[in-house]
C-alpha cells in the first residue's frame, strides 16, 4: 500500500500579474491592491513591483494602455478561487494572471554536481586552443 504523503505547510508561492486600467489614479491602485492582498490571508506581506503605465502589446476591448503590478506572496491554495472572482468582478482590472512561483526568471538552477560537471568540461575545451 503507497503512503500518503502529508503536507506540513499547506501555502504556497504566488505570482501575480495585473492589468489595471491606466485612467486610475495611482491612490487608487493603491487601495485595489491593498482590497486585494486582504483577500489574500497573508501571514507575511506581499512584494509588490509597480511596473507602471506601458503601452499593451494588444489592444484589450477599449484598452491600449494600462498599469503594470507584479506580486509575489505566499498563501493557502483554497484562497485563490475567491481571489480570481474578486479580479474578475473588478472593472478596472483589465487582465491578470496568477501562477506559481518556483524560481526566479532565468535558466533553472543548477545542482552542486551539475555546476561541477560543467566546470570540468569547461576547463576540458580550454586546453584545446592551446
Amino acid at each position: 500500500m503507497a503512503k500518503l504523503k502529508i503536507r506540513r505547510n499547506p501555502t504556497r508561492r504566488y505570482e501575480a500579474v495585473y492589468i489595471f486600467d491606466s485612467a486610475l489614479e495611482d491612490t487608487a491602485i493603491a487601495e485595489k491592491l491593498e482590497k486585494l492582498q486582504g483577500l489574500l490571508h497573508l501571514a507575511e506581506p506581499a512584494t509588490i513591483e509597480h511596473w507602471g503605465r506601458r503601452q499593451l502589446a494588444y489592444k484589450i476591448g477599449r484598452h491600449e494602455n494600462g498599469y503594470y503590478v507584479i506580486s509575489n506572496f505566499t498563501t493557502a491554495p483554497a484562497v485563490l478561487p475567491e481571489f480570481e472572482r474578486a479580479l474578475k468582478l473588478d472593472e478596472s482590472v483589465v487582465r491578470y494572471m496568477v501562477t506559481l512561483y518556483e524560481h526566479e526568471l532565468g535558466a533553472p538552477k543548477l545542482s552542486d554536481e551539475e555546476l561541477a560537471s560543467r566546470r570540468r568540461a569547461g576547463d576540458d575545451d580550454d586546453d584545446d586552443e592551446d
